[in-house]
């Protein structure tokens, strides 16, 4: 094959290589007295160098010099190509990403110089960014090689050529980006706080949770029961939509989110279930209220890590006849706990998701959405006029952004969260091949994957018919069930205790260990003893990380995340000196010091919180005439640790 076809096929994005089979233009070559002296005329005549072989040395120099050592580089522009062959002879480089808008380019210079092997490696990774979205490069972002590296990102503009002629493309790149980084990390979660506070809340409410129906029996019971499911949001376009949903109720099942709950109540539009999944006693205020007859026959679905107030709330609403059932996502925590008849779906980040999943599992056939405008309206309101806490709740919380409005009339204002909501709600339509989703809201962002139709005439087309509600009402458990779970998850809950215990001890004596060794360096200097120390390090480092697949592994994955995103400004430095590298391990060292340190208090803060929780559950088993079990559970948990 020739140089051209092994580049191509070497390719390893399936657009771009398509899109060089159809070039039909090279640009001219001009070559100099060096072999790589190489300079490039475009198809408008200009030059893509001044001086090729001064420029190629100069960022050769400057990147043998300051990025000698980064593992992941951002360029924008192929150019000839030759510093990407230059700067991949040195090990340290494992990606380089280019990002170039003209084919043209890549298509002459494939014709004479062979990049195959670079190309087939994966460490010369080749992008056309007129084609590139955000999904595309949170994707790129979540391999290990890049994702490890993400907080030392910049974006190298190749030569001069493409800043004159690309300059407003590179910015909106450059931010497209930033923007894929910030979601990636937020993907594994930054604080470990708001996972204590939902173990915290799950513990509290498993006696609750395992006295009410399951989600098995929910999934038992209502698959198949409705054709289209309504999901109702709180966009400041959902008040328009009410009288509409109000006179085809009855036709399909209403999906409600629990901040819309209070507004379909006033408007009396009956949903049928109500959702809420997060963990502040802000949020359950949207159940403290008395509807009285309104309630009967609604079912509230709560995720198990809720605040223990909205659980209160709904007891209160089961004297009219609602009901409710509490059900759990599938973290590492949860499932160790094994409340499997209460589990598991992934719920995503906001109500919407939720009920968006629910209504797919329950098969129906057609999805539809109002009231999700994730965005501003046009006097800037976030939420519709008889929201509880003002229209206006978040206009002024987030900075706007723009972002292509519904049915693409232009741009509308938004902000970051709702586009990470936007994103996680275009990902769940794209996975749902049962479903026809659509995007009846008439207002707001546009979301992609959705089918954009006035709400009146989705609802002409769709809902003819009566349902046949109330829908078939749920079972609890049986009683000695009920008993066998919440004895079982008193015992792994205690056992993870024990667990946590063992764990905080044991990396303490190890820590110990390592500080008085670091202590000696500053008296004895000695290179075989750092090398001795850093190997400890990586000891403890491993154990740490083998946590990730225990129960362990929410509180800490964010801090090992996010150490690791921050290590790699240690790891690129690089030194020109012995003093130098005597000052960089010594950096490494004292980073991991501090960093076992949080591990092992972040352990400790677990089992803390692991033992103020299951008084509600022991309080419970006690109630039930469980004392003497009780006290052999915690005996056997203690007996039983073999970590």
């Amino acid at each position: 094959m020739s140089i051209l076809e092994n580049n191509i096929n070497a390719v390893f994005d399936h657009n771009l290589k398509e899109q060089l089979k159809k070039v039909n233009q090279t640009y001219q070559i001009v070559q100099g007295d060096d072999n790589l002296d190489i300079n490039i005329i475009d198809g408008g005549g200009y030059r893509l160098y001044d001086k090729p072989l001064e420029e190629l040395n100069k960022t050769l120099n400057l990147y043998n010099d300051k990025y000698l050592l980064y593992p992941v580089l951002f360029f924008y522009g192929f150019g000839n190509g030759i510093l990407y062959k230059a700067l991949l002879q040195n090990p340290n480089h494992k990606i380089i990403l280019v990002f170039e808008p003209d084919v043209n380019i890549i298509y002459t210079m494939f014709k004479v110089i062979d990049f195959s092997q670079e190309l087939k490696e994966n460490r010369l990774l080749l992008i056309n960014p007129k084609y590139l979205n955000k999904h595309d490069l949170k994707a790129i972002c979540s391999n290990n090689n890049i994702f490890n590296f993400l907080r030392t990102y910049f974006l190298e503009i190749h030569c001069d050529y493409y800043d004159d002629k690309y300059q407003e493309e590179i910015l909106k790149l450059n931010s497209l980006i930033q923007d894929a980084i910030r979601e990636s990390i937020i993907f594994y979660g930054n604080s470990p706080v708001d996972y204590l506070q939902g173990i915290k809340h799950f513990i509290q409410n498993i006696p609750k949770m395992i006295a009410h129906p399951s989600y098995k029996e929910l999934l038992n019971k209502r698959k198949n029961l409705s054709d289209t499911a309504i999901i109702v949001s709180t966009g400041p376009s959902l008040t328009k939509q009410l009288p509409l949903l109000k006179q085809y109720q009855n036709k399909a099942s209403i999906f409600c989110a629990d901040s819309a709950y209070p507004i379909l109540a006033k408007a009396n539009v009956k949903p049928d279930y109500v959702f809420s999944l997060e963990r502040t006693d802000f949020t359950s205020e949207f159940f403290n209220h008395d509807f009285g007859e309104f309630d009967k026959d609604i079912l509230f679905i709560v995720k198990s890590v809720v605040h223990p107030n909205t659980i209160k709330y709904l007891e209160k609403k089961k004297s009219y006849g609602g009901n409710y059932t509490v059900i759990s996502d599938p973290s590492n925590f949860i499932v160790n706990v094994k409340l499997d008849h209460f589990g598991y779906f992934g719920m995503g980040h906001s109500v919407a998701h939720m009920a968006y999943t629910l209504a797919s599992y329950l098969n129906h056939k057609n999805i539809i959405l109002i009231g999700q405008d994730l965005a501003y309206n046009d006097i800037g309101e976030s939420h519709p006029k008889d929201y509880q806490n003002s229209s206006t709740f978040e206009t002024d919380t987030y900075e706007h952004i723009d972002t292509i409005a519904y049915g693409a009339k232009g741009m509308i204002k938004t902000h970051y969260i709702w586009l990470w909501f936007k994103s996680t709600l275009e990902n769940l339509i794209a996975a749902d091949k049962f479903s026809i989703t659509y995007n009846c809201t008439e207002g707001g962002a546009r979301i992609n994957g959705t089918i954009e139709e006035p709400f009146k005439q989705v609802c002409e087309k769709l809902l003819k018919k009566d349902l046949n509600k109330p829908f078939t009402k749920l079972e609890n458990l049986n009683l000695n069930k009920q008993n066998e779970l919440l004895l079982k998850a008193y015992y792994r809950i205690n056992k993870d205790i024990q667990i946590c215990e063992k764990l905080s001890k044991n990396f303490n004596d190890e820590l110990e260990l390592v500080s008085n060794d670091v202590d000696l360096i500053g008296y004895q200097n000695n290179k075989e003893l750092l090398e001795n120390i850093m190997y400890q390090i990586n000891t403890i480092k491993t154990k740490v990380e083998s946590l990730l697949m225990h129960s362990l592994c929410e509180v800490l994955n964010p801090l090992i995340r996010q150490f690791e995103l921050n290590l790699a400004r240690i790891y690129v430095l690089n030194p020109k000196t012995q003093e130098d590298s005597y000052n960089k391990s010594m950096l490494w060292i004292k980073e991991h010091l501090d960093w076992i340190k949080l591990i092992i208090a972040h352990i400790d803060s677990q089992k803390e919180v692991l033992q103020r929780s299951i008084v509600t559950t022991k309080d419970e088993l006690i109630e039930k005439g469980f004392l003497n079990l009780v006290e052999k559970i915690e005996q056997r948990a203690l007996k039983n640790v073999n970590f």
